[in-house]
């Protein structure tokens, strides 16, 4: 039996912008392939022809908020713009959340049905959150504890430390935006907003976690076997 196939690209260092029309454009050619199969007809592409796609990006500097959005104000996205980076409404789930050097984004393009036949968007959300724990499970010390919080998407260390966010947004079960991963990024950066909205909780990254520098570049072969295990899918 066939696997779905998904090409990694990797964008490199890429402002918000750029990266989010890339999303666009591969998200536009899967549903021109869903369009070429009347909804009627009993024939489909088989699950290895779509053209998913998984981007991993390192951004420039920026805040995104989502479409649960909080009353942030002028004077707030003023102070964050005057920090250096930008300021971004977007349409995924979740509220503010920051992006930048050291932080390891992903953003899965995938056609939903290739991967789960009831196409839900709740069990990619969790097969999203196995990933990221099953990457940091390979490096994090063994007794340290990596879990999800059921209120709170994400992956999260020891139930007070977030070490990744997840927000996402499907369209005709295609998915956009994603995971973003702290690698060895500067967690000063998330000191001047709440992440996503959550009082009380901190922010942390896996150079924090294990006591010496892991970099991007360290993480994406971990990932990505994970992501593939997880997804039950090939990677090109």
């Amino acid at each position: 039996m066939s696997k779905p196939v998904v090409q990694v690209i990797n964008l490199g260092r890429l402002n918000f912008a750029a990266a989010y029309q890339a999303q666009c454009s591969a998200r536009d050619k899967l549903i021109n392939q869903l369009n070429l199969v009347p909804s009627s007809s009993s024939s489909s592409l088989k699950v290895n022809q779509y053209e998913n796609k998984l981007f991993l990006v390192e951004h420039d500097p920026v805040y995104t908020i989502g479409i649960r959005r909080a009353d942030y104000g002028e004077k707030l996205i003023d102070s964050l713009k005057s920090l250096g980076a930008d300021f971004v409404t977007t349409d995924r789930g979740g509220l503010i959340t920051f992006h930048g050097y050291g932080q390891l984004t992903i953003y899965p393009i995938l056609y939903l049905g290739c991967f789960f036949s009831n196409k839900s968007i709740r069990c990619y959300v969790h097969r999203l959150e196995e990933t990221v724990i099953d990457t940091c499970q390979k490096v994090l010390p063994v007794h340290r504890k990596i879990s999800t919080i059921s209120q709170f998407p994400g992956v999260w260390i020891e139930d007070n430390r977030k070490i990744a966010a997840i927000g996402i947004h499907g369209k005709r079960y295609i998915t956009t935006h994603g995971i973003c991963l702290n690698c060895n990024n500067d967690l000063s950066w998330f000191d001047h907003i709440i992440p996503c909205g959550l009082e009380g909780k901190k922010v942390t990254s896996i150079t924090q976690e294990i006591g010496k520098e892991f970099t991007i570049n360290q993480t994406i072969p971990l990932f990505l076997d994970s992501f593939a295990k997880k997804f039950n899918c090939d990677l090109k």
